[in-house]
């Protein structure tokens, strides 16, 4: 089993910034991608930005130019940065862990925390 805890949602003005953090613990293989997705109310869960182990990057359209995703192998953390944030970034954003980029499994889901822009 694998636990994620995120941390760093909140309010927010637009055009304003915000950092998650989400760290794992647990029975976590060495290689593996980390990952945010969001939902908004009514909408489907959608990816935001996911990194390998090794690195590799991968970004929403929506996220792309803003935000930027990072991770610690040492720590099993993985952050998002997001600058110049939107009124439809409002949703809960989630951290999950799979264990290859496109890995059609769901991985494991941290508990979500809430991210609201609005003035």
């Amino acid at each position: 089993q694998v636990q994620l805890v995120e941390s760093g949602g909140g309010l927010v003005q637009p055009g304003g910034s915000l950092r998650l953090s989400c760290a794992a613990s647990g029975s976590i293989i060495s290689s593996n991608v980390m990952g945010w997705y969001r939902q908004a109310p009514g909408k489907q869960r959608e990816l935001v930005a996911r990194i390998s182990s090794g690195g590799t990057t991968n970004y929403a359209d929506s996220a792309k130019g803003r935000f930027t995703i990072s991770r610690d192998n040492a720590k099993n953390t993985v952050a998002l940065q997001m600058n110049s944030l939107k009124v439809e970034d409002t949703a809960v954003y989630y951290c999950n862990v799979r264990r290859y980029m496109g890995d059609p499994a769901p991985g494991y889901w941290g508990q979500g925390t809430q991210v609201t822009v609005s003035s």
